[in-house]
């Protein structure tokens, strides 16, 4: 079997090997092989074969990891959704990307999956044709559609046979631009496995008595990669369907765990949820994802409890841990995103947006990166594919940062009103399309502020004749948008602040999160003409 494969992964490891702890159930490394067998054989008389792309909207579990490997056999691709996300993300993400099957689990976490289903729009979703739902619930959540239950599927004779290679489009992850549509980053099996062995050689994933705690989601590349690292190196992965910080801080005491990756808001909340004697020893790696303004220096305050905080980057594009902060620099330094590739063939460059010269002294510019271990492609998108590479190979991030002396880089920004919210990328034209479907409204103008404790929270500006009261349009979002996309506060304006730029009239952003930051600081806001 292919090693440059996610089943010929699995499949290489030592069978007796533990691979997996979902709550009380353990599985080695030979069971999930077995498992993934048969629910490729459950899904192939479903009707699913190769290239066709499967939505999986599953929590953090053993069968999302036993979908995403069963679909790999087959050769059929994973389309990842969130949880968290709703009507509108859904049918977009499920229609848009033109999946023949949707994977859920209809009991989880209370979450009313048949209302959500119920508030998609059939039309763009008409290449779905078959539902699959773990959790026993055989309730019929879209009419018309083919139901299947997950434990059927996977009681099926295994099919050992494996429809693809390293070649093989294997998993599309979303990605919010500034547009309101999210692009679709399509990746071969052969990237997600070579990066999952650099991740194994850089983050010590091949130490001994090594295991990983998995709390961020495997729907989103953060999580994913952390997951194919353990994979790679043969090692358990503790899974946490649901991040609770008390519940991680015990998980790490009571089953050692050596490495784990989380975003700064989760290091907060387990700092703050535990004793100050609590027992982080056994942690030999944490990478910290800085996703939140005021927590810069979350970092120094986990040092004085034991753990060693090292500064992450990565993007759906060229995944979650491409690069990590060397071991000998001071907390302050190490906290900050970037680092050296994990890659060894990877390379990191920084270009005057401005001039187009390639910056070598420390200057901020756009990060541009190489590496065999990066997108196909924008999935349906061949202009946007073609936008994001230099002629010789580099992809343009669109961030901001500037080189170190020894090679490494500093990640300072995301370019663009790009909003991160919950530890999720958010584009604002998301929102504000949604908004402007309410009658009475023209225009909005979505930014992010800082509340009391730090945390990000999405302001919407909006303008009209007639505009609802803000109960109502938040009542709207909530409606469509996962929560973590409602705006706290919805502020109606006579106009958006305006400048004149060469290319003519545009919204003044800056001005815009300046009246956020008040907004949700509860203080007036001197808006002209209000």
């Amino acid at each position: 079997m292919s090693a440059l494969t996610l089943p010929g992964l699995v499949a290489a490891q030592v069978g007796s090997a533990i691979a997996a702890i979902d709550g009380d159930r353990v599985v080695t490394f030979g069971e999930l092989d077995s498992l993934n067998q048969r629910l490729a054989g459950g899904l192939r008389r479903a009707g699913i074969s190769h290239g066709d792309r499967v939505a999986v909207w599953l929590p953090n579990s053993l069968q999302w990891m036993v979908t995403t490997l069963a679909l790999s056999r087959l050769g059929a691709v994973t389309v990842s959704v969130n949880t968290r996300f709703r009507s509108v993300e859904v049918q977009d993400i499920v229609g848009r990307a033109g999946c023949k099957a949707l994977v859920l689990w209809p009991g989880f976490k209370g979450i009313d999956f048949k209302g959500i289903l119920a508030g998609t729009d059939p039309a763009t979703m008409a290449r779905l044709e078959t539902i699959i739902t773990v959790g026993g619930d055989d309730e019929t959540l879209i009419d018309g559609l083919e139901h299947f239950a997950y434990g059927d599927l996977g009681d099926h004779d295994p099919y050992s046979d494996l429809n693809a290679d390293g070649e093989t489009p294997s998993h599309i992850f979303t990605t919010s631009g500034t547009t309101s549509a999210p692009k679709f980053v399509l990746h071969k099996q052969a990237t997600l496995v070579r990066h999952g062995h650099d991740v194994v050689r850089a983050f010590g994933y091949d130490k001994p008595a090594a295991k990983v705690l998995q709390a961020t989601p495997f729907c989103g590349v953060y999580g994913f990669s952390q997951a194919m690292g353990a994979l790679a190196a043969g090692i358990p992965n503790i899974i946490m369907r649901l991040f609770t910080a008390a519940d991680a801080v015990q998980l790490i005491s009571d089953h050692q765990i050596t490495q784990f990756n989380v975003g700064d808001d989760m290091l907060a909340t387990m700092l703050a949820a535990s004793a100050d004697d609590a027992d982080f020893a056994s942690l030999e790696f944490m990478g910290v994802a800085i996703f939140n303004p005021g927590l810069e220096g979350i970092a120094a305050e986990a040092e004085k409890r034991g753990i060693r905080a090292y500064g992450l980057y990565g993007m759906s594009e060229v995944f979650a841990l491409f690069s990590k902060q060397p071991d000998d620099l001071p907390v302050g330094e190490r906290r900050l995103g970037g680092g050296h590739p994990v890659c060894v063939e990877a390379s990191v460059r920084v270009r005057d947006s401005e001039t187009g010269d390639l910056l070598n002294d420390g200057s901020d510019g756009e990060i541009e990166i190489f590496t065999p271990n990066m997108l196909v492609e924008y999935a349906d998108n061949p202009d946007a594919t073609a936008a994001a590479f230099t002629d010789d190979g580099y992809f343009r991030t669109g961030d901001v940062g500037h080189l170190r002396a020894d090679g490494s880089f500093v990640f300072i920004a995301r370019a663009g009103d790009v909003m991160r919210i919950a530890g999720f990328l958010v584009s604002p034209a998301e929102i504000e399309d949604h908004i402007l479907r309410l009658d009475g409204i023209d225009a909005c103008q979505a930014v992010d502020a800082a509340d009391e404790d730090a945390k990000p929270r999405v302001i919407a500006f909006v303008r009209g004749n007639h505009i609802p009261d803000e109960a109502t349009v938040i009542a709207h979002c909530k409606a469509g948008l996962a929560n973590f996309k409602v705006p706290t506060r919805v502020i109606a304006v006579p106009d958006f602040p305006m400048a004149d730029g060469a290319n003519g009239k545009k919204v003044q952003k800056a001005v815009l999160r300046e009246w956020a930051a008040l907004a949700v600081q509860g203080r007036d806001i001197e808006i002209p003409g209000r």
